[in-house]
């Protein structure tokens, strides 16, 4: 195990395009921690740069307190897991997971020992024998995962490992993974785009956008408290509903307008956000997660004045809740971190409604809503999200937002 520090890590390629911009990250030994964004953010340059893959045009990567710019990647002491498995047809899964400890001129004893040891801990003790084409993509992710683990390296670090599986053995390799880190205590390094993926995976995750470090913190941490639009947008699923909005006192209450409707904040919500108060009479971007709105004749005493009203658009059953589409009389929030996200999502060329927006609420299965009708939809105020129009920061303590 060891600890990996990036200081200041900065790519920038001949053509002039920064991929990584002064990445600075502290990962402590045993860490599991997982970088997530937008195809095209830095995350995998990133890593490419900690394996040795990819030179650094300037900053430092650090392992177990080594500087390692200049090694080549047989000598960092890491495994690399990718996303194509990488793993020679001709060889048999035994072969294919001893290959890195025969090039290190171990006994063929030893090999053996480690490569059985490894396929007990992945369930592969059957399928040693057998050669890639006959596996499945979920045993040939544990065989490329078994090449790692023989090597008992000082770290991990993972490209997309999962993406060529399909849905439900991804969640199944996702906790395999999981477990195995934790159970081997090997400091890991995860790259996706898929950030559920991200927040039941990682110790920590790192969300990057255009080459930058956005936010690093606990999953829920992003979650509750995102550092800016982009954060807050980006995580969760379905993704947060960003609107238009303006904050306005009215009898010592505060009051955020959306539209045509208002909403008014109870005194948790304040609490939560005290810098609100310098926004009064100020336009601010409103953010409301779809799990934090719900149909409201599912709410017992549901003030009227936490609610909204749209017209249903469109309702997805999916057995343990439901997603309903709603439209309402609002602007859906415009600015570059918006724009992004909605090209991530390939949701850019999706027309816009001629007036009024469309957002998402999770409900609850004894919802008997339709599509068609008008929805009165209960929103717990306490859980909204507040941004600065200007700087995209979210509002919390600070004058002008902060994260």
């Amino acid at each position: 195990m060891a600890e990996i520090t990036l200081e200041s890590l900065t790519k920038i390629y001949p053509d002039g395009t920064k991929a990584v911009s002064d990445l600075a990250l502290e990962v402590p030994s045993g860490e599991f921690v997982v970088f997530v964004g937008p195809s095209g953010c830095g995350k995998t340059t990133a890593l490419r740069m900690v394996a040795g893959l990819e030179s650094i045009t300037s900053g430092r990567v650090m392992i177990d307190g080594q500087v390692v710019n200049d090694l080549p990647p047989k000598d960092r002491d890491i495994a690399m897991v990718f996303q194509n498995y990488a793993l020679y047809p001709h060889m048999n899964a035994a072969r294919n997971m001893g290959f890195p400890l025969k090039m290190r001129g171990l006994p063929s004893g030893e090999i053996e020992i480690r490569v059985r040891e490894a396929a007990r801990i992945l369930g592969l003790e059957d399928s040693l024998h057998k050669k890639p084409r006959t596996l499945s993509g979920g045993q040939r992710q544990r065989v490329a995962m078994g090449r790692a683990i023989v090597r008992n390296p000082q770290a991990f670090l993972m490209d997309e490992p999962l993406s060529n599986l399909d849905a439900k053995l991804r969640v199944e390799m996702r906790a395999e993974i999981s477990r195995l880190q934790r159970d081997l205590g090997v400091t890991t390094i995860y790259v996706t785009h898929d950030q559920v993926e991200a927040m039941t995976m990682g110790d920590r995750v790192a969300v990057m956008r255009k080459g930058e470090l956005q936010q690093v913190d606990e999953p829920q941490t992003l979650y509750d408290r995102p550092v800016n639009i982009f954060v807050g947008g980006f995580i969760g699923s379905p993704a947060m509903n960003l609107l238009e909005g303006k904050l306005e006192r009215q009898n010592g209450t505060l009051l955020a307008s959306l539209g045509s409707q208002q909403l008014e904040l109870d005194q948790e919500a304040v609490a939560l956000h005290p810098a609100l108060d310098g926004y009064v009479g100020r336009d601010v971007i409103v953010g409301i997660r779809p799990e934090d709105l719900e149909d409201a004749t599912l709410v017992a005493d549901a003030p009227s004045d936490r609610r909204l009203k749209g017209e249903v658009l469109l309702r997805e059953a999916l057995g343990s809740e439901i997603l309903v589409h709603f439209s309402i009389d609002a602007k859906a929030a415009e600015t570059d971190e918006t724009r992004e996200l909605q090209k991530d999502a390939g949701t850019e060329e999706v027309p816009t409604l001629e007036s009024g927006v469309t957002i998402v609420g999770r409900f609850g299965s004894r919802s008997r809503i339709n599509q068609g009708e008008v929805a009165e939809v209960a929103v717990d105020t306490r859980a909204l999200h507040f941004f600065d129009p200007e700087t995209g920061l979210g509002i919390y303590e600070s004058t002008k937002g902060a994260g």
